[in-house]
């Protein structure tokens, strides 16, 4: 990695390969900056926090408030949401204001287990729940929708979760901050700004056509969207970002 500026780089052929030229997801930097902003947002002190980067007006994604008040206006008013990756509650402090009026509101994150402790001790309350475990907040709760917010492509087996997910069910899947390219799946490794903490770590790029594919037959799409973030990768390659509504198939 010596020399490099920070981006995403390389064609690894395997997550084994990318894994050993990145610090990774555990690096406990990563926790404490992501801590330290969203208890500045939890108290006041922010407006918004994205990836441990504090702004002073919050960056919505609009499709995700989109889906997410289709869900609940179709249940109900009531949304219980599924946040996968969801780190100590980014989406949900972003989103909250437009969720309020809501009859009845449960955000359940799943996170590595060291989000989990933390999030339970400083974040959790009667609507902010953490989970290590899927299993684990299914069994307690029954979410409408799972959400993966910039997390499957962080994942080693990214297919393999994605067909347990659907497994599981749940009648509504929304993804935000989902990069497609138009070439095979590609692993590469992002370095991190070092103004936001000094990390790397492995993340794919998948081809949009095969992705949807593997969706296609216990999945409909009902909408499909640009995201608001756009990817180079160092070859020039360039990604796009989308955001989608998928609802479970009778």
């Amino acid at each position: 990695m010596s020399g490099r500026k920070y981006g995403f780089f390389g064609d690894y052929g395997s997550w084994r390969e990318a894994v050993e030229d990145s610090t990774g997801y555990d690096n406990p930097v990563i926790l404490e900056k992501v801590k330290n902003a969203i208890l500045k947002v939890k108290s006041g002190e922010a407006v918004y926090e994205r990836d441990s980067v504090l702004f002073d007006k919050i960056e919505y994604s609009y499709p995700l408030l989109t889906y997410l008040l289709y869900i609940a206006s179709a249940n109900g008013n009531k949304l219980n949401v599924m946040d996968f990756g969801g780190s100590l509650g980014s989406s949900y402090f972003q989103c909250r204001n437009f969720m309020n009026h809501f009859s009845q509101l449960k955000w359940n994150i799943v996170e590595q287990e060291h989000f989990v402790d933390c999030g339970r001790e400083l974040f959790q309350d009667d609507v902010l729940k953490f989970y290590d475990r899927i299993e684990e907040c299914c069994n307690i709760e029954s979410p409408d929708v799972i959400l993966l917010s910039g997390v499957l492509q962080c994942l080693e087996s990214p297919y393999e979760v994605l067909s347990e997910m659907m497994d599981y069910g749940f009648k509504y899947m929304v993804f935000d901050r989902m990069f497609f390219i138009d070439q095979p799946d590609r692993i590469t490794v992002q370095i991190v700004p070092p103004e936001i903490f000094e990390a790397s770590y492995p993340i794919w790029f998948f081809n949009y056509n095969r992705f949807h594919s593997f969706i296609n037959g216990r999945y409909e799409l009902i909408d499909e969207t640009d995201s608001f973030e756009k990817i180079q990768l160092e070859d020039g390659v360039q990604s796009k970002s989308k955001a989608m509504l998928l609802r479970k198939l009778s």
